[in-house]
């Protein structure tokens, strides 16, 4: 992406070091900043931009809800690119919810067997 860079020095957020990335996202029209760090990215500073901030498992879950399905085949594709070592789906699984994924973990578990 190019073009975000003059947009930086006017944005003011908690870690001045992340305002590139709320100019990336308003140069590309994006609507959400996926992010575990919400709290250098408060809704109120990105509201006027048309932006909000969302964890990754609120993210994850809003798509569960649009497509499912698209949801659990790249679910499916990731895990069969982590071939050294392989990972079952438990372990799998188990990855996610320590990233802080727990309500995708919870609903891609109901999807185990075809994982």
């Amino acid at each position: 992406m190019e073009g975000y860079e003059a947009l930086v020095a006017g944005l003011t957020l908690p870690d001045p070091d992340d305002r590139h990335v709320l100019a990336a996202a308003i140069r590309c029209g994006a609507s959400v900043i996926v992010t575990f760090n919400e709290r250098d990215f408060p809704n109120d500073l990105l509201a006027p931009y048309g932006i909000e901030s969302q964890h990754p498992d609120e993210f994850v879950d809003n798509l569960l809800d649009l497509d499912a399905a698209a949801v659990v085949s790249a679910a499916q594709r990731q895990r069969a690119q982590l071939k050294h070592p392989p990972i079952e789906v438990d372990r799998y699984l188990e990855i996610l919810l320590r990233q802080g994924l727990v309500q995708t973990t919870k609903v891609l578990a109901t999807y185990r067997t075809i994982l």
